[in-house]
């Protein structure tokens, strides 16, 4: 089994690349399975049919995945190319607190729509880590614990996701000389988190994109996948989080040994919400 669970198409505010060449491309890459999982940010971006307030990149507003057509064109490529590959539906979730009533809504209207969705965080308090500004006038120590008592206030509120994607997303985004913070800096607030997830049924993603991020592994790290194991954790997916023809499926079997490595045994993909497991 060969699956990617992350992938983003132009449907999503930062990509190009169009849907059923991804489809096409996947297939070429003798990939079992793909789950698009399109960008959805409350807060920071409006819905794609009320762009007023949103800002402008290349002459367009940057909003939220279109549903509507996102939805009809995924069922299009199923029914066209189902018998050659499977295709999942799914959203990223870029939650915040105080946008939870949004997603809830979001879920209510096409969730039913749905395999899966992955729960990210992305922004806190409406300030981005892509552009520095939630890092901006803290030290290392308050924005990478700020972001994860964020994760934390979301997932003890909110139950409308899978798997929690690159859970220590911070990392990628920390502009400090020395490097990320040690993970003992932060573990108790991460099993936190983790004992949360994996109460509700939840699981984490291993995104092989830390490798194309210059990383030296996947996201999350290996002694927050031994943590989640500990505790008992035992659905996983793996995603690339393609956004260009050159990241489809990147790095997956890399991380499904690194998996094997850690003592997991299966990875999950999912239909309908619910986690289908698959021996590594």
């Amino acid at each position: 089994m060969l699956a990617d669970c992350h992938v983003h198409s132009a449907y999503s505010d930062d990509s190009t690349y169009p849907m059923e060449q991804v489809v096409v491309d996947a297939i070429r890459l003798n990939l079992d399975e793909l789950c698009f999982t399109e960008h959805v940010d409350y807060g920071v971006k409006p819905d794609w049919d009320q762009p007023k307030g949103a800002r402008f990149e290349d002459g367009h507003p940057v909003t939220n995945c279109p549903y509507p057509a996102y939805f009809a064109e995924l069922s299009r490529m199923r029914e066209e190319y189902g018998s050659q590959i499977r295709i999942a539906s799914g959203l990223e979730l870029g939650v915040q607190t105080h946008t939870i009533p949004a997603y809830e809504h979001l879920l209510r209207e096409y969730g039913s729509q749905m395999d899966f969705a992955l729960l990210s965080i992305h922004q806190v308090g409406d300030k981005e880590f892509w552009s520095g500004d939630f890092q901006h006038g803290r030290t290392q120590g308050e924005f990478t614990g700020a972001y994860y008592e964020e994760l934390l206030r979301v997932v003890c509120a909110f139950e409308g996701y899978s798997v929690l994607a690159h859970m220590d997303l911070i990392r990628r985004y920390d502009p400090t000389p020395e490097g990320p913070l040690s993970f003992s800096a932060t573990r108790d607030v991460v099993a936190a988190i983790l004992e949360k997830a994996i109460s509700g049924g939840h699981g984490i993603e291993v995104n092989t994109s830390g490798w194309r991020y210059g990383l030296a592994g996947p996201q999350p790290t290996d002694d927050m996948l031994r943590l989640y194991r500990d505790l008992g954790g035992t659905v996983i997916t793996l995603g690339s989080d393609s956004h260009r023809p050159e990241h489809l499926g990147a790095y997956l079997r890399l991380g499904k040994d690194r998996l094997r490595s850690l003592g997991f045994d299966s990875l999950c993909t999912f239909e309908h919400w619910e986690p289908r497991f698959h021996r590594l």
